[in-house]
């Protein structure tokens, strides 16, 4: 099987994106690792298909590298919103549908993309650490020197400890600064430091809101990979709702691969 296929990434983080429209493309699980690898591959942190949806512009199902179907990613849903746009699927808002609900996008007029998040309702505080779901599960600890934290064996060990059984969790690694906050964050089924995580960003913003007990509805936030933007209507119930994630998504390249 000879499968056309498109190459984007959003901040760094990486993934292969498919046209499945009619159905014609069916990969297992050991298929998709070997697509996602970076030595006999294409390489990237997940794979997309693009489908039709009955009653919305389409549905979104996304992959992680190991293979296996994962939940939310904010990063992805932003770049399967620019190769929607670019097959003329919308021209500049859409509503599509993804494994958490649905999710509206809008593009900017600097060509960035705005991504709807889902409300979030449930907040555990562990220590002085939070615990919430953004679309994915997310574990964020507030750090100094952030740059010098081992992500790797620090967030490996976090998510495969007993607290986070059997399923795991993302974790964050979060240095509050001036303007901004700065994140790292090691993800579950790339098992492994991503450039950037846009649910990880997402949760790392609430979970500061709450951390510094700011008013700020809005954070600016560095990742390795470049900056991002969230956005956010705080309840006073400590509930999160009207969740807007903004940053570019960028097509790296486009090419055929025989399966």
């Amino acid at each position: 099987m000879t499968i056309h296929f498109f190459k984007y990434q959003g901040t760094g983080n990486d993934f292969i994106i498919l046209d499945n429209r009619e159905k014609k493309i069916s990969l297992n699980k050991l298929q998709i690792k070997y697509l996602c690898d970076r030595r006999f591959g294409i390489g990237a942190d997940g794979l997309m298909l693009l489908e039709n949806h009955a009653n919305l512009d389409f549905n979104m199902k996304y992959y992680n590298s190991d293979g296996n179907e994962s939940s939310m990613c904010g990063n992805g849903g932003r770049c399967i919103v620019d190769f929607a746009k670019n097959l003329g699927i919308f021209a500049k808002e859409t509503i599509f549908s993804a494994i958490d609900g649905i999710h509206k996008a809008k593009i900017n007029e600097d060509d960035s993309i705005s991504l709807k998040m889902q409300n979030v309702t449930s907040i555990n505080k562990v220590n002085t650490n939070y615990f919430l779901n953004t679309g994915s599960p997310h574990y964020v600890t507030f750090k100094e020197k952030v740059k010098e934290i081992d992500v790797y064996n620090r967030g490996k060990e976090i998510r495969y400890s007993k607290e986070f059984a059997p399923d795991g969790t993302n974790v964050n690694f979060v240095e509050i600064q001036e303007d901004n906050i700065y994140v790292r964050t090691y993800e579950r089924g790339v098992e492994n430091e991503t450039l950037s995580c846009g649910t990880g960003v997402t949760a790392s913003a609430i979970a500061a809101s709450l951390f510094t007990k700011s008013k700020n509805n809005s954070y600016d936030i560095l990742t390795i990979g470049g900056n991002l933007h969230v956005s956010f209507t705080k309840e006073n119930n400590n509930s999160f709702k009207n969740i807007w994630l903004t940053g570019p998504a960028t097509e790296v390249f486009s090419g055929k691969i025989d399966i």
